[in-house]
């Protein structure tokens, strides 16, 4: 019995029927995964327990010397991984990272410009509701309305018209590659920085399954727990003539003492995303993704852009004829985890939606494969083909925990 279940049963209990869930459930939410044993080792560790505001060398704390140790190692393994001159790890959100980024680089009523919330964006990409809309003046950028990808001449009319200080690329729910050559040369040509947040492809790049930003990009954001596999938590990559403004702008400027534990998660995920190994896995994520849509395509479903280049596909539940929500409560009750989402032009609302967002990267640490997205998009037809039958979800959801409970999960089978 661990110490938990003696001290505290009610939350023991309740972390293990969560254990229960994630082994007998197909998690599709695109921005999630299954972070290692090592990283849920590190992230749990004594760690927890230091305070450590400050930088390595310049704590305000005593007691910080492996801290020390960590961090750096942290910084390097970063640095390595995606070829940049400077990081910082000590964000605790892709949020806080984003802020600090604006704070590092604007001042409170510049201009920026963002891909807009409900057609991919991300809510610090300038939603009027979150405090990049409030703190600054965001100009944002759509997707072409037949092609539903970014209109790049469209960015370009925008930039020269708007004159903004930062340009910020990339998205939440945008299933096509980003050309950052594009976006470079348009943020060069009107004098703006710019800044790509990576956060949903951070593993695809350091797996080479996606352009990476680091040439074109003054400044990358990213979350460390999405296709990179690692803690909750994110991270500020940079060219080396902004470090000090950043590092500035995380502490003091944003935060107070930075999450050590996390950040020996960080450390951890990041050296087993330098492996070979994961280079095959990021290459897998792709591909599982290109055979979902396929499938998907096959049960009579419309995909926003006709399909996918990364690890996330957003499907049109208006081709079924109901809602986004209605589509991931009938999914979820057979035991298939995704997320409604807007879609392009939506004309339902950001809480009912028209869109389903799917992703493959922790199906694919689990180790399923092409034949096996086509089964799942087969169950997901089968399921927004009738999403009122009952029938329809029991018999769903008995075949998947069936097929679930054959594929470990990273992290928790591995722990046992």
């Amino acid at each position: 019995m661990s110490v938990l279940s003696q001290r505290d049963p009610e939350i023991a209990a309740i972390i293990a029927d969560e254990r229960v869930r994630q082994v007998e459930s197909l998690e599709m939410i695109a921005s999630e995964n299954y972070a290692s044993a090592a990283v849920l080792e590190a992230t749990g560790s004594v760690f927890t327990n230091k305070y450590a505001e400050g930088y390595p060398g310049k704590r305000y704390y005593a007691g910080n010397q492996h801290s020390d140790r960590l961090e750096t190692l942290a910084i390097e393994r970063a640095k390595q991984l995606f070829g940049v001159e400077h990081a910082n790890v000590q964000p605790s959100s892709g949020a806080e990272a984003n802020m600090a980024a604006y704070f590092a680089t604007v001042q409170p009523g510049d201009t920026i410009m963002g891909m807009e919330l409900t057609q991919g964006g991300h809510l610090t990409h300038g939603s009027p509701v979150n405090f990049s809309g409030r703190l600054y003046n965001f100009v944002p950028y759509t997707v072409d309305r037949e092609a539903e990808v970014i209109d790049m001449a469209e960015v370009r009319r925008l930039a020269r018209e708007a004159k903004p200080k930062i340009i910020v690329a990339g998205a939440t729910a945008y299933p096509r590659a980003i050309d950052f050559v594009a976006f470079g040369e348009i943020a060069h040509e009107v004098g703006a920085a710019l800044m790509v947040d990576m956060s949903h492809i951070a593993g695809l790049v350091a797996g080479g399954m996606h352009l990476s930003p680091a040439p074109y990009a003054d400044i990358i954001t990213t979350t460390t727990h999405k296709t990179l596999r690692g803690p909750r938590g994110g991270m500020i990559l940079s060219r080396l003539e902004r470090a000090a403004a950043i590092d500035s702008a995380v502490f003091p400027g944003t935060q107070g003492g930075p999450h050590l534990h996390s950040i020996a998660g960080k450390a951890v995920c990041f050296g087993e995303a330098l492996k070979p190994e994961f280079k095959d896995y990021a290459r897998r994520i792709v591909e599982n993704a290109a055979a979902l849509a396929e499938g998907l395509i096959a049960g009579g479903l419309r995909l926003v852009s006709g399909g996918t280049d990364n690890h996330l596909i957003l499907v049109d539940c208006n081709a079924k004829g109901i809602s986004g929500l209605k589509a991931q409560n009938a999914l979820q009750a057979a035991n298939i985890v995704s997320n409604r989402n807007t879609i392009p032009y939506d004309q339902r609302s950001a809480y009912i939606t028209s869109g389903l967002r799917l992703g493959t990267p922790a199906l694919t640490s689990r180790g399923m494969g092409k034949d096996d997205m086509k089964r799942v998009a087969g169950w997901i037809a089968r399921v927004l083909s009738d999403p009122d039958g009952e029938g329809v979800r029991e018999a769903v959801r008995n075949e998947v925990v069936e097929f679930a409970r054959a594929f470990p999960v990273p992290g928790i089978s591995d722990a046992e």
